[in-house]
């Protein structure tokens, strides 16, 4: 099985099939050639004429929708296959989204594949796995609407005959200015066999009713479409419009949020390998007290934080990637913790490679400062560090619960005894 280094040396995290490692090296290659230098300015977003040219150009290249089955126009990789593509594709910041593997198109498009309709499939997942449009996810909301807490759930929707009726303002709503359609989540009342609860529908964003509130204007710029807010007046849509099951959305939008949370940390991961290479290169040439800076104990010690960092996120990325495979319930768990340590590894990455590489690092000559910006929000969005942890501590103390429960002993007891000598 031949093996392409990923940045710094360092090598993948897990062995994989040859036809995904011929994808990555693929997808290597086609960044570094193709996607790099066309890369705008820091700071500036990608223009979109220049964003499809690029795309048009990966489809030739046989590296488009790593994560998009076949039939749909894409490369097929299974969940436990991404992490490698992604993060190739993350090395550059528009890398991503020239390979329709960004945020929020990738998490929509993977829970259209598995939870769609026919129907549904036809209308939003083949032209959006085609590039030809964008979409959004509706869940934030204004305070004392959801956020952190998705329970907090404020929008409603309304059955009106066959079909329903949307009300709720929507807040961070990722890539909206550019969305044809955005996937809602509403509370619905209990009706018949469907429970009280939320729901998801899908709504074009042409729909009457439907309209883009103030922008939010963020650290980060490289997203398409912004993060706007979203408001739904009086917004009827038919109920072909429900995505999964009336009264089920919390749970059919696990099948989304788990691998979501996981393609985030692959494409950042990506990045900060990017920064880790600016660091080694500049350490590697510039000298300083007499001797090259990769040689000074104080820049090793920053370079090997940084190599750590990167091996255990690689680490627990593929973990987690193996077990959404078989255990999504388990890997939507694990997620919580892959996302809270990569989130804040690859900030302390990048955040490294800035200090390495001094003035420069903190200027427009070299991308670090704005990478930095980019992965800061990632420590918020998709549930902060903070929320993520306390649902954590959450889980192990109730699982301790449990297995003290089911017969394993209590440890909170010191025997006397045992101790003695």
């Amino acid at each position: 099985m031949s093996g392409v280094p990923f940045a710094g040396g360092i090598g993948p995290g897990a062995s994989f099939p040859d036809e995904v490692q011929e994808l990555r090296a693929r997808t290597r290659n086609f960044i570094r050639s193709t996607v790099i230098p066309a890369e705008p300015r820091p700071g500036q977003a990608l223009n979109l004429a220049v964003r499809r040219e690029l795309s048009e150009a990966a489809k030739a290249a046989g590296v488009y929708a790593p994560h998009v089955s076949k039939d749909f126009g894409g490369q097929g990789l299974a969940v436990e296959h991404w992490s490698p593509v992604f993060q190739e594709a993350g090395y550059s910041p528009i890398g991503p989204a020239v390979l329709n593997c960004m945020a929020p198109d990738e998490g929509n498009m993977h829970m259209l594949h598995l939870i769609g309709t026919a129907e549904q499939q036809r209308r939003y997942l083949a032209p959006l796995a085609a590039g030809e449009i964008s979409s959004c996810f509706a869940m934030s909301e204004p305070h004392p609407g959801a956020g952190s807490d998705p329970d907090a759930l404020l929008t409603t929707a309304i059955r009106d005959g066959k079909g329903w009726v949307i009300n709720g303002r929507k807040r961070f709503t990722s890539g909206a200015t550019f969305a044809s359609f955005a996937i809602v989540m509403a509370r619905t009342a209990e009706s018949g066999t469907a429970p009280a609860g939320a729901t998801m529908f899908l709504v074009p964003m042409a729909t009457p009713g439907v309209s883009l509130g103030a922008p939010i204007h963020t650290m980060d710029k490289y997203l398409p479409g912004g993060h706007p807010h979203v408001d739904f007046d009086d917004v009827k849509v038919p109920a072909a419009a429900v995505l999964g099951e009336p009264g089920m959305g919390f749970k059919h939008a696990q099948v989304r949020l788990g691998p979501a949370r996981l393609t985030h940390c692959m494409r950042w991961l990506g990045l900060a390998r990017r920064a880790l290479d600016i660091a080694l290169d500049r350490t590697n040439s510039r000298e300083i007290f007499g001797t090259h800076i990769s040689q000074l104990g104080i820049a090793q010690d920053m370079i090997a934080q940084s190599v750590i960092d990167i091996e255990t996120s690689d680490a627990i990325i593929t973990q987690c990637a193996a077990l959404l495979g078989v255990d999504p319930r388990s890997g939507s768990a694990l997620s919580s913790v892959t996302k809270v340590h990569c989130s804040e590894a690859v900030y302390r990455i990048i955040d490294r490679a800035v200090q390495l590489c001094g003035g420069d690092g903190v200027s427009d000559g070299l991308p670090l400062a704005q990478y930095l910006n980019e992965v800061r929000p990632f420590r918020i969005y998709d549930g902060s560090t903070e929320t993520h942890k306390w649902a954590i501590a959450r889980r192990a103390s109730a699982a301790r619960r449990h297995a003290v429960e089911a017969g394993e002993p209590f440890q909170g007891t010191v025997n006397a005894d045992r101790w003695q000598r």
